[in-house]
């Protein structure tokens, strides 16, 4: 064999496959299609969710895999599948440790926001859990493949792998832009399919019901190759129609540290004029909530929330709303009954929302809604001004951005992939957006979908470097 374990894919699944293998002392090459590495993680915040670390216990946080487990399970009404999500969560403390280790820094203080480095609320759990790091996604790809570079395994950029060799159930190589390399493990860290409108039509349908003011932000290279793999060789796929959905304006195109973010003092209601939710819910639910409601709100703001929109960002400031009103995008009115008539709601009912709204958000306490909550656990003010100054501004609210999808290869408690008989095939692997079972239909927070990916990604090279050592103990190449 040419090498131990190839790894398709430079992202953060593949990256820490190939760190972990190669600390065994195994030999690594990996491919990446695109002409950098880093993938989705890259582009990330690179926070990780993770329970009883070391950065927890040192601000008094005090948290267990099993709560988390618990946590995880519940939230997805126990349709992941348990045995790998257990391991998920039970080894995903253990990747930050190693990731410190290698020189990550991911400072044991509070942060209010995922963009902050130390821990955060990563999203409705009752217990911090996500780990921001310094720099990022960038920072955290950029410390793996220091170390990547440190141990000698090998990296070719602009090479997509078209097909994995497997004979007699056994894992034999790849075929790598019309070349064979072999090895006897192989790890599909290849990514999701948020840029294949064909999969995301057939696998995810749900990311179109935004129509055209949808939009994806998953790296380049999330073409869904893994699927290709699965139908070359029978393999069993998992998490048919899930994936994440962040809601946006309808006229953002672009993530939101790009795009910005809506004013605080806003208002979301239905299609009936009534207020309905936590404008704030963290998205892990909230697309759920709009799918409950027609799926889209209205978001209702006035003059003086418009005026105190930042600049510097692509979509969501002051002058870009006037834009966005002049193209029919943003609806405005001078008066709320006005605008009730533009966007075809009750005016009784969205005049009542309103004064109720600026009624609660000004003593900072929301009994509805308990808004108030969400935006003290972001370290933001729960006090809100009013909205009652004209020009009042409406625009469509609706789960557009597609950030990840989870339809993935199937895999067990050692990132294995099983094929539609329910076998794993020797040597072959799965990590990241292309693995399934334990990304589910809920996204838990902030977090979820690089740890998983550096979990699995780290599992499978443990496993892979195992199997190594005992095939070289069998050939007697070492001793037992």
């Amino acid at each position: 064999m040419d090498y131990d374990l190839i790894v398709i894919g430079a992202g953060g699944a593949g990256l820490a496959a190939a760190v972990t293998a190669a600390q065994a002392g195994m030999s690594v090459i990996v491919f990446e299609s695109e002409a950098e590495i880093g993938g989705s993680t890259q582009l990330s915040a690179g926070m990780l969710t993770a329970a009883g670390t070391s950065v927890q216990r040192e601000l008094g946080v005090e948290d267990t895999p099993e709560r988390f487990y618990q946590h995880y399970m519940d939230l997805n009404q126990w349709r992941v599948l348990p045995g790998p999500t257990m391991t998920y969560c039970k080894e995903a403390a253990s990747v930050v440790e190693w990731l410190k280790e290698l020189g990550l820094e991911l400072p044991a203080q509070k942060s209010s926001t995922a963009h902050e480095p130390g821990l955060t609320r990563a999203g409705v759990e009752d217990i911090w859990r996500g780990h921001v790091p310094r720099d990022q996604g960038y920072g955290l790809v950029q410390t793996l493949d220091r170390a990547r570079r440190g141990l000698d395994a090998e990296l070719v950029l602009n090479t997509r792998v078209s097909e994995i060799i497997v004979a007699d159930g056994k894992v034999r190589g790849v075929i790598a832009d019309d070349i064979e390399v072999t090895a006897p493990n192989v790890l599909v860290a290849s990514g999701g399919f948020g840029q294949n409108p064909e999969l995301v039509a057939k696998l995810y349908p749900e990311a179109l019901g935004a129509g055209s003011y949808g939009f994806s932000v998953a790296a380049a290279g999330s073409r869904g190759d893994h699927i290709g793999f699965a139908e070359q060789h029978d393999l069993a796929l998992f998490g048919h129609g899930w994936g994440l959905l962040l809601v946006t304006a309808s006229f953002q195109r672009y993530h939101h540290w790009q795009s910005g973010f809506p004013p605080a003092s806003r208002m979301y209601v239905n299609a009936q004029g009534r207020r309905f939710m936590d404008e704030d819910a963290p998205y892990a639910v909230s697309p759920g909530i709009l799918k409950d409601n027609d799926g889209f709100a209205w978001a209702i703001f006035d003059e003086s929330a418009r005026l105190g929109l930042p600049s510097g960002y692509a979509d969501w400031n002051a002058e870009n709303v006037l834009d966005q009103v002049a193209a029919g995008m943003v609806h405005s009115s001078d008066s709320l009954a006005g605008l009730a008539a533009e966007i075809g709601v009750n005016p009784r009912a969205l005049e009542a929302s309103t004064s109720r709204f600026n009624h609660l958000l000004a003593g900072g306490v929301d009994s509805d809604f308990l808004r108030h909550q969400t935006l003290t656990a972001k370290g933001a003010d729960p006090h809100l001004a009013p909205i009652e100054k004209g020009p009042f501004y409406a625009v469509k609210m609706v789960p557009g951005e597609l950030v990840c999808t989870h339809t993935g290869l199937q895999i067990d408690e050692n990132a294995r992939v099983h094929n539609q008989f329910g076998e794993p095939v020797e040597g072959l692997y799965a990590a990241g957006e292309a693995a399934g079972g334990v990304l589910g239909e809920r996204y838990v927070g902030g977090g979820n979908s690089v740890a998983h990916a550096l979990t699995f990604g780290r599992i499978a090279g443990l496993h892979a470097a195992t199997r190594a050592l005992d095939a070289r103990h069998a050939s007697g190449q070492v001793p037992a």
